[in-house]
């Protein structure tokens, strides 16, 4: 096993460096192939799509879709998968920061339905009621 990093992602979903992108691609078949195993951390994944938005000014949709071609390897190891795969669809659908989307799915498959917040964009999410802190 071994820690897939930023970077390494980045160039293969920008192709910005063609040589590494090229790379990055066999180890990516290798890892969907399931001949090798890879894990990354939520972190990693946040800083993806940070970077995809406000460096490269890639739209929402082409960021779910870039990022879900990694979530969806067979060999790839990452901890509330589903919820990442969950908050790209809100982040584009609802048109959410990130972050949050991601905390309202996780919310949702814990079962919890109220947050203590005063970011109204969560008045938006279907099972998420809004409380202010008292």
């Amino acid at each position: 096993m071994r820690f897939l990093e930023t970077d390494t992602i980045l160039r293969y979903l920008t192709r910005d460096d063609e040589a590494k992108a090229g790379e990055v691609l066999e180890l990516l078949r290798r890892v969907d192939a399931n001949k090798e195993q890879v894990t990354t951390s939520p972190l990693v994944i946040f800083e993806v799509v940070f970077t995809l938005q406000t460096y490269y000014k890639l739209s929402r949709t082409d960021i779910r879709d870039r990022v879900l071609t990694i979530l969806y390897l067979k060999g790839l190891s990452l901890s509330d998968k589903g919820v990442f795969v969950d908050a790209l669809d809100d982040f584009c659908e609802l048109n959410l920061p990130f972050a949050d989307a991601f905390n309202a799915c996780y919310m949702k498959q814990r079962k919890i339905h109220e947050i203590y917040s005063y970011d109204e964009h969560y008045d938006k999410i279907v099972g998420i009621r809004r409380v202010l802190p008292q």
